[in-house]
């Protein structure tokens, strides 16, 4: 949750910290004070902030980051995951695929020779 008094540097150690650690789906929003007997907000964060810690994260590693104001630490977490797992399939097939198929080419070569 962004707005409580963090500062960037703060952040940025925190995405590490949590890449170091494994995680590889992070969420950042806007912590929104619940009732008066609550910490009140400290900032209110503009939408291009959020698009920037946005990129920041994809940049460190992360496969995907949600960052906005109404953003919370299930914000489509198991759609993304599931997405991005596909993707790592699809692109583990190709590049076997790709393998295979080169192995199949030194192999006529040599049967042609």
């Amino acid at each position: 949750m962004l707005g409580v008094g963090e500062e960037a540097g703060e952040v940025r150690q925190a995405m590490r910290d949590l890449l170091n650690a494994g995680v590889e789906i992070f969420t950042l929003g806007q912590y929104l004070q619940p009732s008066k007997r609550h910490m009140p907000v400290s900032r209110q964060l503009p939408p291009e902030e959020y698009e920037a810690w946005r990129q920041e994260g994809m940049s460190m590693g992360f496969k995907y980051v949600a960052s906005g104001p109404l953003v919370r630490s299930s914000y489509r977490a198991g759609e993304f995951f599931l997405e991005a797992f596909a993707k790592e399939r699809a692109a583990e097939a190709a590049a076997a695929a790709a393998a295979a198929q080169a192995q199949r080419q030194v192999s006529a070569a040599a049967t042609a020779a």
